[in-house]
């Protein structure tokens, strides 16, 4: 029986298995900078219950541009992967879909109990609905190239900052009480519709790929002058970028049809291949 389990001593210089592979800190680098947007989603829901407001709106602002940021410098780094894309979708949900809704119904919709419940539930589930469509029509290999500078719908970051309107309005004075709820209802269901629809939104992807070099140093004050205003008038600043940007959808419908109309005549216009003739049938 002693010959069936031998003794076995391991082979100290033997080198250890891992049981996984390391993973690169350039692919870990994107998902910290998502994970820290979510916690900052997260705390802005306990901010707006302790009524400070102000800094719950901040906290998604910010978490808004380092989602504009995460996927930019996973590119740059060559650290994309599939499950930075989910952990993303999954932080936008709760950073633009969950938060920005239980803010708003903290803030004001709670004047009209179960109906404007009902809204905040129509909202989260259309940006649930919105980001599920965005990763589906990544996959498609057959999407034009020129599409890709628009969004199917209001994009998620958009959805939740222009919500919050309301909120910079109170911010700025105007009396902002419970006989604005209804308007504050119907201005989320109508966000929500937004995001859910097939509406063309400019993406503005294509910016800063090729800059004119005498339009660099222009960009450089404007954005030092952009920056100053946000720090010093955050809520007059805003409103204004909530104004101009529902202002521009149209101007984004006008210019996605001038492109769809275009390239429609550019592939009627393609010349198109020949039909191999039929071979003619052998003499009987």
């Amino acid at each position: 029986m002693s010959d069936l389990f031998p003794p076995f001593a391991p082979d100290p210089n033997e080198p250890r298995k891992r049981l996984f592979k390391p993973v690169p800190f350039r692919v870990i680098v994107p998902n910290i900078i998502t994970l820290i947007a979510l916690c900052l989603g997260l705390t802005a829901i306990r901010l707006a219950f302790e009524g400070r407001y102000e800094p719950a709106v901040v906290a998604i602002v910010v978490a808004a541009l380092l989602d504009g940021v995460d996927g930019r410098v996973a590119r740059l780094l060559k650290g994309t992967s599939r499950f930075g894309a989910e952990l993303d979708s999954l932080a936008d949900f709760v950073n633009f879909g969950v938060t920005p809704a239980l803010i708003l119904y903290s803030f004001l919709l709670n004047e009209l109990k179960a109906i404007g419940w009902i809204a905040v539930l129509v909202f989260a589930i259309a940006m649930v609905l919105r980001l599920a469509r965005f990763n589906v029509m990544l996959d498609d290999p057959h999407r034009p190239e020129w599409k890709k500078n628009f969004f199917t719908g209001m994009p998620a970051p958009a959805g939740a900052l222009t919500s919050m309107l309301p909120l910079y309005l109170s911010f700025l004075g105007f009396p902002i009480g419970p006989a604005i709820a209804p308007i504050a209802l119907v201005y989320l269901l109508g966000l929500a519709f937004l995001m859910v629809s097939t509406i063309p939104v400019y993406s503005g992807k294509t910016i800063g790929l090729n800059v004119p070099r005498h339009w660099v140093l222009p960009i450089f004050v404007l954005s030092v002058a952009v920056f100053g205003l946000l720090v010093n008038f955050p809520w007059e600043m805003l409103t204004g970028i909530t104004v101009l940007f529902l202002g521009s959808i149209p101007l984004s419908v006008m210019r996605y049809r001038q492109l769809e109309r275009a390239d429609a005549v550019r592939v009627a216009s393609a010349p198109q291949p020949e039909a191999p003739e039929a071979e003619a049938p052998p003499d009987a």
